[in-house]
């Protein structure tokens, strides 16, 4: 069983900056693929981003290329969403999700075995 704990939202203007964290319990972190979705009001859970195991493959939705990335440090467990130039549409709770080992996580939330409890981002325009 894999915990995932988010941290790192907030209420930030438009065009400010924050990052989000994920941290991972186990010892195989480096065997599961990892993702960010989120959820705004009204609206169904959406992809945002996904790395690979060892952090060499990355994929965005459209909406946020050029000013989130994804990142991951496998020796502290933890997964990262550093999100630049924010927009009030940006406004959602955030998941982060894990893989179950050596999976391919994806664009999909059912490549995700894992959740976290989500964290709010509010982006005020």
């Amino acid at each position: 069983q894999v915990q995932l704990v988010e941290s790192g939202g907030g209420l930030v203007q438009a065009g400010g900056s924050l990052r989000l964290s994920c941290a991972a319990s186990g010892r195989t972190f480096n065997t599961y693929a990892m993702g960010w979705f989120r959820q705004a009001p009204g609206k169904e859970r959406e992809f945002v981003a996904t790395i690979s195991w060892k952090g060499g493959s990355t994929t965005y939705t459209e909406s946020v290329k050029g000013r989130f990335t994804i990142s991951r440090n496998n020796a502290k467990n933890t997964v990262y969403l550093q999100m630049n130039r924010l927009k009030p549409e940006d406004t959602a709770v955030y998941y982060c999700a894990a893989s179950a080992p050596y999976g391919l996580g994806g664009q999909n939330s059912r490549g995700y075995d894992y959740w976290g409890q989500g964290t709010q981002v509010t982006v005020s325009s």
